[in-house]
């Protein structure tokens, strides 16, 4: 074990084994009951003596009594009131009750406190919301290791040219390393889900890339919803055009007055999914940009002005030799590369 410490002894009673709560599917509530998976994820997850530990969904408290034997101290945040009291029950008159801080509510809605891991077993319906909740908790934590749902694991995971690579894959892996610990069938789970599970570790990037995240994922947005087609071909449809053409005379509107900021700071929670297949259809609505300028002043008019910024957006992928390439085979790089030239060219994706 890390750091040195011997396990904590319990002071009066061992914590007794979970009975008789029953589990709400919708819920996502399968609670981890082999030991020695238990045991693996805490061992995986490097847990120093010193170390504050992040639980979320605690459940029963199975993971998070072996939690407390290894770190200085554990916050778990649970949901459900039933388990709330359970855990308390399970650790009242133990060693471990002044070691562990449980917070009910919805880990969507609670601010979080200074963590130094995270350890947790969540739901696939807030997975990807959890995973950039975390990403975005500032200060930066050492890492996360995670279960989740096999499938969504291995988007987080998927490389170029793979079939599950997604916009989930592209952005997660732009701010985090992923790497997969541990497979979990589903009959290690009480009661058992449909599917198998998969343990990630998540190590956020420090420090992260010089990118103006909301440009960033207008573009990755963008490219992922038609993955499989050329970038050439996406960029020759009418809802792209009408939205660079919108976008181009915002940002020569702003420029008029002064220099947008390149170094925009955006909330990283945007980048999470908002469909389950993780590409996302185009929004072609005006620019986001916290600005005033007359509607008129927005829009170049009609047929010439999407043929302009069609002839703009063509030349730049056919200069850097991007015309003929497909999203699900870029590079976390080339996607870097691809936002560059486009900005410079007068060409923005938020």
């Amino acid at each position: 074990m890390a750091g040195g410490k011997a396990p904590r002894k319990a002071s009066s009673r061992t914590p007794h084994q979970f009975t008789g709560i029953e589990f709400q599917k919708s819920k996502g509530q399968h609670i981890l009951k082999n030991p020695l998976v238990v045991q693996s994820i805490v061992q995986k997850a490097g847990i120093k003596s010193t170390d504050v530990v992040l639980e979320i969904g605690p459940g029963t408290g199975n993971l998070t009594v072996k939690l407390l034997e290894a770190a200085k101290k554990v916050i778990a945040v649970e949901l459900d009131p039933r388990m709330v009291l359970e855990l308390q029950r399970r650790m009242q008159g133990t060693s471990y009750a002044d070691h562990l801080q449980i917070i009910q509510g919805d880990i969507l809605k609670t601010q979080l406190p200074y963590f130094d891991v995270c350890v947790a077993n969540i739901p696939y319906q807030i997975s990807s919301p959890i995973v950039f909740k975390l990403l975005s908790h500032r200060p930066l934590f050492r890492c996360a290791v995670i279960m989740f749902q096999r499938e969504f694991a291995m988007r987080l995971l998927a490389k170029p040219g793979e079939s599950l690579y997604c916009r989930l894959s592209v952005n997660t892996q732009l701010l985090s390393r992923v790497d997969h610990l541990l497979k979990v069938g589903k009959n290690n789970f009480r009661p058992p889900p449909k599917v198998d599970s998969s343990v990630v570790r998540i190590e956020p990037r420090n420090p992260l890339p010089p990118v103006n995240l909301k440009e960033w994922d207008g573009l990755v947005r963008l490219c992922f919803s038609r993955k499989n087609k050329t970038l050439g071909a996406i960029f020759r449809q009418k809802n792209v055009l009408l939205l660079l053409e919108n976008n181009y005379k915002t940002y020569q509107a702003l420029q008029a007055v002064s220099e947008p900021s390149a170094g925009q700071t955006a909330d990283v929670n945007m980048l999470a999914d908002d469909a389950e297949e993780g590409d996302d259809a185009i929004d072609t609505g005006t620019a986001a940009m916290d600005t005033d300028v007359p509607e008129d002043d927005l829009v170049l008019k009609g047929k010439e002005g999407l043929a302009k910024v069609k002839e703009l957006a063509l030349q730049v992928l056919k200069a850097n030799d991007f015309e003929d390439k497909r999203s699900s085979k870029l590079q976390q790089d080339d996607f870097l590369r691809l936002l560059a030239v486009f900005n410079e060219q007068g060409i923005h994706f938020a």
